[in-house]
């Protein structure tokens, strides 16, 4: 977008000064709004990790015992631990709408609890909540992606502002109120001009008139 040619007019100056005034004002409030948002990102961040040593740790208490899956006959224990639906809803951070995890659903337990060993219930269990524990991960991976996602809008608008658009308008400001002082200098000085023109010539009409007399 080409910029704008201001003009060194006073209509200018004050739509320059309303402009600064703007900036001024909404500047604070995005620097406000980047902190929430970095402080938000912070504690996602935290839930996140954790979130993530609780996977690990589940996932290595499903690996111990992992290999003994396919000696079950008939039971397909990996299937039976398949989320079957994520529950989630949406919860404001700094007036941004992200993803909240709520829970997770499972496939209908269908198996024989007698010709089944006993260790099938807890692999079942197990990997499920490897599964649920997975299914918040991920949401709250979303959720981080769009608070990254929206920071980024935010320094954006706060390094235009406060790096382009008021040192702009700052300078622009000084312009014109220069170019406007010399037009009002030379504006006297003219005035001073015509009136010294105008004595003059006043002068120069009584003289005649006193030579006529």
């Amino acid at each position: 977008m080409a910029k704008r040619k201001i003009k060194l007019t006073r209509t200018e100056l004050k739509l320059q000064r309303d402009a600064l005034a703007r900036y001024e004002r909404y500047l604070p409030t995005l620097k406000l709004k980047q902190q929430q948002i970095q402080s938000s990102i912070v504690q996602a961040k935290q839930t996140y990790d954790k979130v993530n040593a609780d996977v690990h740790k589940a996932q290595q208490i499903v690996d111990a015992y992992k290999g003994v899956f396919h000696d079950v006959a008939g039971v397909n224990v990996q299937a039976l631990a398949k989320t079957a639906t994520v529950k989630s809803g949406t919860r404001s951070v700094a007036g941004i709408a992200v993803p909240q995890f709520e829970g997770v659903t499972f496939s209908l337990t269908d198996y024989s609890l007698f010709g089944t060993a006993p260790w099938v219930d807890r692999a079942v269990q197990d990997l499920r909540e490897v599964n649920r524990l997975t299914a918040e991960l991920t949401l709250l991976q979303a959720c981080l992606d769009l608070l990254l996602a929206e920071l980024k809008k935010v320094m954006q608008r706060v390094n235009l502002f406060e790096k382009i658009k008021i040192p702009e308008t700052q300078d622009n400001i000084r312009r014109i109120r220069i170019a406007v002082g010399d037009q009002m200098t030379a504006g006297v000085a003219r005035a001073k001009i015509a009136k010294a023109k105008l004595v003059q010539k006043e002068l120069m009409n009584s003289s005649r008139e006193v030579a006529a007399v």
